[in-house]
């Protein structure tokens, strides 16, 4: 059995103990594969602590370091500056890490993110053909898409809808953060979804 975290920290002084809960939510993120909602991060600092003034005050320390904090899918995780993929890539095997998607690949995710939960006949009707159960099987082997909800009728198609994962891959907090339909077409990507 664990003993009990001491999450007060009462014997601290109000800086020592800000920069231990610092410390604490560095630690969980550094070990956290995907993103640590808030209510997460409260369990390890005290009661009354603000969770998002620690996270900037974590994000300021790490300025000018080669990874930052990012808040993503209602969490926040670690994520590798832009700037340096090229010496990951150079370097690191992250080869199974690459979302690897051709442009129809991208435009049907873009159509079940705009339109979900959608079946696979609402696709059909936005690309004037059948999506290909081996497309749909891709993008649900990569995580970026799930089953979602069906009609209670016998028989009913299965829906699809965006991840979590799919958040973190295309770094957004929420679906709301997704571009609007005219912002696409004024940057010339024309995806008629």
């Amino acid at each position: 059995m664990e003993p009990d975290l001491d999450r007060e920290l009462a014997d601290l002084s109000p800086e020592l103990r800000w920069r231990e809960w610092m410390r604490r939510i560095e630690a969980v993120l550094f070990a956290s594969a995907s993103p640590v909602p808030r209510d997460d991060l409260a369990r390890v600092v005290g009661q009354g602590a603000s969770v998002d003034l620690l996270v900037e005050d974590l994000a300021a320390d790490l300025e000018g370091r080669s990874f930052e904090v990012a808040q993503v899918a209602s969490g926040w995780m670690f994520r590798t500056r832009a700037a340096y993929a090229p010496a990951i890539r150079a370097a690191a095997d992250v080869g199974d890490q690459l979302l690897d998607l051709n442009e129809f690949d991208v435009a049907v995710l873009a159509a079940i993110a705009y339109h979900q939960p959608i079946t696979r006949d609402g696709l059909k009707d936005i690309f004037g053909k059948e999506i290909s159960r081996d497309l749909i099987g891709r993008l649900h082997a990569r995580e970026l898409i799930g089953t979602g909800p069906r009609s209670p009728r016998r028989g009913a198609p299965y829906t699809f809808v965006t991840t979590e994962h799919f958040l973190v891959a295309f770094d957004l907090e929420s679906l709301r953060d997704l571009p609007d339909r005219e912002q696409l077409g004024d940057a010339g990507l024309v995806v008629d979804v």
